[in-house]
């Protein structure tokens, strides 16, 4: 995707880019805040995930932050705080194309995300004719195009999910994978230690049947080395920074200069 052309929702070509597992490296915005948000939208990432499962957002928060994304070429992901189809409902009404569903341990659970985000009779999403999401019902033909343009990228974070990652992959609308490092640590008992060697033993494997299956896979990975090793991997959907970790950072460092000497 061309880092100066501003994102537009539809046709949703950021999907396509994802199905055709293109390397797109993105943010992470959970500060809340269309002012941070618009910043780092104007910084240039492929994808920017606006959290509300781990951030203080809701729909009255995000959509602002949609709206300081308007001429950004960041393309909005959100992470609702569960798989929950009332929720993604609301999200997708509110003008979300792009979706990173967490927890999803098992086919059933892709299933039931994939099912949200398309109108019957291939899901159970519900019908509203006139919401932000079909720019208050002036887009004429939305719900003949709505369902093609929903990108479902479901979230593995336990070790039930990595038994099952050939029957997640495999579900029908799974557009990709994206591995949650910290979670999927404390599953394996090693909480607080992403790079322990049978984590990332799980993660590759991950990465290898996803890629099997002709599917991209992503990962969170604000650590530099940690995301150069994932893209060397065969990772495509990695978020290299976050909005939180990069304000502390960069506090802390000039805290230091100043006060610690």
């Amino acid at each position: 995707m061309a880092a100066s052309t501003p994102y537009q929702p539809l046709p949703n070509t950021f999907r396509q880019s994802v199905r055709d597992g293109e390397r797109l490296i993105g943010g992470w915005a959970s500060l809340a805040s269309p002012i941070t948000t618009e910043l780092l939208g104007l910084v240039g990432f492929d994808w920017l995930l606006l959290d509300a499962e781990h951030a203080p957002n809701d729909v009255l928060t995000l959509i602002p932050q949609l709206m300081a994304l308007k001429d950004s070429p960041s393309a909005p992901f959100v992470r609702p705080p569960a798989n929950d189809s009332v929720v993604i409902k609301r999200m997708l009404d509110a003008g979300f194309f792009n979706f990173l569903i967490p927890f999803v341990d098992s086919a059933a659970d892709a299933q039931r995300a994939v099912a949200a985000t398309r109108y019957p009779p291939l899901g159970v999403r519900g019908v509203s004719v006139g919401q932000r999401g079909n720019r208050y019902g002036t887009v004429a033909n939305y719900f003949d195009i709505a369902n093609d343009n929903i990108c479902v990228v479901v979230q593995i974070e336990s070790r039930a999910a990595v038994e099952a990652i050939d029957e997640i992959t495999a579900v029908d609308g799974v557009d990709a994978v994206f591995v949650g490092p910290s979670d999927l640590a404390a599953s394996y008992g090693h909480i607080g230690n992403a790079n322990h060697p049978e984590v990332q033993a799980a993660i590759a494997h991950v990465f290898e049947r996803v890629k099997a299956a002709g599917k991209a896979s992503g990962i969170l990975a604000p650590v530099q080395a940690d995301a150069e090793r994932y893209l060397a991997m065969g990772s495509t959907l990695v978020a290299v920074c976050a909005d939180m970790g990069l304000l502390r950072n960069a506090a802390q460092a000039v805290q230091k200069h100043f006060m610690q000497r």
